[in-house]
């Protein structure tokens, strides 16, 4: 057939022949291997591996939240960090003794009388009387002193008094 008619499958014979050489060649080829079960057991190890650092990452997260919340990591002022470093004054500087280890101070410099409330309650100290003070340069109602303070070491259920300016 040397016609260019339309032929009985509706092809061209170029289109034929490339179809024939299409079908020749991928029955030649060899079938692709693949290992069904080892898939999924692979996928079935990742999405363990995905589940399990999520959780931790949530246990981290709460871990740190509730040790942010015992610290006192939920308050709406801004409040200084306590560290073991050198603190601003001894006046406002209370050590707080752990049932084991070192004392830790914990400056109330910047706080007012709520914030210094609330502390106390974290601290599971009792407050004492609070007695005003004129100081000069100080922020009316802020805690400029407290008793007992450094070097005294303070324990859960102590009374503390303090001290804030008159203005």
């Amino acid at each position: 057939m040397t016609s260019y008619d339309a032929r009985p499958s509706g092809c061209t014979p170029f289109e034929e022949e490339l179809m024939n050489a299409m079908n020749s060649y991928a029955d030649s080829a060899d079938a692709p291997e693949f290992d069904a079960p080892a898939m999924v057991r692979r996928t079935r190890r990742r999405r363990a591996v995905g589940i399990a650092a999520v959780a931790t990452a949530i246990v981290v997260a709460g871990g740190g939240t509730a040790l942010a919340s015992m610290t006192g990591g939920t308050h709406q002022g801004a409040r200084p960090a306590a560290s073991s470093t050198a603190v601003s004054s001894d006046a406002t500087t209370m050590l707080y003794g752990f049932s084991e280890g070192r004392p830790f101070p914990i400056d109330f410099s910047n706080f007012d009388l709520e914030g210094a409330k609330s502390y106390l309650l974290k601290t599971q100290t009792k407050l004492g009387t609070v007695s005003k003070k004129a100081v000069k340069g100080c922020k009316p109602g802020s805690v400029v002193g407290l008793d007992p303070h450094t070097p005294k070491i303070v324990k859960p259920g102590d009374t503390v008094n303090l001290t804030i300016c008159a203005g």
